[in-house]
């Protein structure tokens, strides 16, 4: 990690576990969760949003007032709301994809889940995913929601990634490896 990315992420971390606190204690975990994943399709949509947050070419009002104003058109939480209006008045709106993260992974690790990033050759099913999913749980002791994407270049098969875990059975890799023992021989 970059040292300007693990400053970035230990500068959400504390944002994260500011609302997060805040929303346990006031009941709100449901309410910020909505709000994190509504951010987060926004940022991932919005050329400009993610400019926003991220270009030192808008001033500190500039920044505020837009954030209040996405706030009020989003419906956001008073929670997330107020922390993104600190976090532009402190020039801090660029940690706010670090934050996201931190702040789903605390509510997860709270309601007892853990997130799986699936990677497949083709899109999988709603019931190889729930398999998927069950056989999962049985491995983790948890319930695990699956964030699938799809990768043509793997042929088949799955690489799993839980935390720091991962379990490649792709075809592509089993190729390579292949690929690796007849230099090995030869």
């Amino acid at each position: 990690m970059s040292e300007t990315a693990s400053i970035s992420s230990g500068i959400a971390v504390r944002y994260a576990t500011a609302v997060f606190e805040l929303a346990k204690e006031a009941k709100k975990l449901g309410d910020v969760e909505k709000d994190i994943d509504a951010l987060t399709a926004a940022l991932s949509s919005s050329a400009e949003f993610s400019a926003l947050i991220s270009s030192p070419v808008y001033s500190r009002d500039e920044q505020a007032g837009a954030i209040a104003a996405i706030s009020a058109k989003m419906d956001l939480s008073d929670i997330v709301s107020s922390t993104l209006g600190v976090m532009a008045e402190k020039r801090r709106l660029f940690v706010l994809p670090y934050l996201l993260s931190a702040v789903k992974a605390r509510i997860a690790e709270e309601k007892g889940e853990v997130s799986a990033d699936i990677l497949s050759a083709k899109k999988l099913t709603k019931a190889q995913e729930t398999k998927l999913a069950a056989a999962l749980k049985k491995s983790v002791g948890k319930d695990v929601i699956i964030n699938a994407a799809v990768d043509p270049s793997l042929i088949g098969g799955l690489v799993v990634k839980i935390g720091s875990k991962m379990i490649d059975s792709s075809i592509a890799s089993r190729l390579s490896s292949l690929q690796s023992a007849m230099k090995e021989v030869g």
